[in-house]
């Protein structure tokens, strides 16, 4: 891939601010920036223009960003956890719990699941799925591929929204 730039310098007080490349053409929106020196040497973070544009129309049409929730705590798959669990590999999301009442718990997602797929997008790891479940409308259903046990099981979930109480009930989830 041809890139048109190499780096652009994104200094403290630059967060909010438009990532463009050489063209002028907006690729992101600044974040942050992971430096030694607090200066402009370091690694900058920024928003895909993509997902900003999303996150734009939401709150335009709706007052707020509006994504798509299951209610469980999800963990990577090591290379130790896979081979505790009998698993053939490390792709996918390890449930390690799930909030009582959630849509994951009304359809019988349970801790030590694996979660392989939603849909037709595999997931190979946390990040990923929390990606495509908060792209997914609320309201709507999907198909969850899990592995349980030895067995490979497909539930179907309707996605909710997160309620406002959510971390509350996921430390509750956490005490018990």
């Amino acid at each position: 891939m041809d890139c048109k730039w190499k780096d652009a310098a994104i200094n403290p007080g630059n967060s909010g601010g438009a990532l463009i490349d050489a063209e002028g053409t907006l690729i992101g929106i600044n974040t942050a920036i992971y430096s030694r020196t607090g200066g402009s040497l370091g690694i900058g973070f920024a928003i895909p223009v993509s997902s900003a544009r999303k996150i734009m129309e939401q709150i335009i049409q709706n007052g707020v960003v509006i994504r798509g929730w299951i209610g469980v705590e999800a963990q990577e798959i090591t290379q130790e956890l896979a081979e505790s669990f009998g698993l053939p590999d490390t792709n996918g999301a390890l449930i390690a719990g799930v909030v009582r009442g959630s849509p994951a718990d009304q359809a019988g997602i349970k801790p030590g699941d694996v979660l392989l797929a939603v849909g037709k997008n595999d997931i190979r790891d946390p990040q990923a799925m929390l990606d495509v479940i908060a792209a997914l409308k609320p309201g709507d259903e999907a198909a969850f591929r899990l592995r349980r046990a030895k067995s490979v099981n497909e539930l179907k979930v309707k996605i909710g929204q997160r309620p406002p109480g959510a971390k509350k009930k996921r430390q509750e989830m956490e005490d018990d």
